[in-house]
């Protein structure tokens, strides 16, 4: 049976090498990429780049995905940080066993669950996301990649294909 990945992006402004460099590593291994967000159709990226939201992410279960990933970009922050829905609904991927990522603003929306107090994670490298993560007592690394067995999360942009990499692996 073939792995399936869920990746969630903001209604508008996405960071597309976020997007489409995991992505990309996902199919290149044979895993049915799935994107979503809050609503459906096509969404405007960061640079202008388009991508097209299949399903509203909390009218799927977690359970259906091996993985599930937040991707980042400008509108993240604006739209998923503080999205309770989101929140709940990362927590019951993880508690039902589902991988749990997130890139750049997309690892603090993961952080934010409190799935990662007391752990390390990655983030973009600016003030503002890593007090994110301070204040829910997050420590920061500066890695491009930080991989737990049960939460992944990639510091953004340069990070992005490394990431990718990652989910596969951990899908291995």
């Amino acid at each position: 049976m073939s792995k399936k990945a869920l990746l969630i992006i903001p209604p508008e402004r996405f960071n597309e090498d976020e997007l489409f460099q995991p992505k990309e590593e996902l199919e290149n291994a044979a895993i049915e990429v799935t994107i979503a967000s809050t609503v459906t159709g096509e969404i405007t990226g960061d640079y202008e780049g388009k991508a097209t939201a299949k399903v509203i992410f909390s009218e799927v279960s977690p359970s259906n995905y091996d993985v599930i990933s937040v991707i980042g970009g400008s509108g993240t922050n604006d739209h998923l940080w503080g999205n309770q829905e989101l929140q709940g609904f990362l927590k019951q991927a993880y508690n039902e066993k589902v991988l749990v990522t997130g890139i750049c603003a997309g690892a603090v929306t993961v952080a934010k669950t409190g799935l990662l107090s007391g752990r390390e994670a990655t983030c973009y490298p600016v003030d503002v996301q890593k007090n994110e993560l301070k204040a829910i007592d997050v420590k920061y690394v500066e890695k491009h990649v930080v991989a737990h067995d049960d939460i992944i999360t990639g510091d953004g942009p340069d990070g992005a294909k490394e990431f990718g990499k990652a989910l596969v692996n951990a899908l291995r």
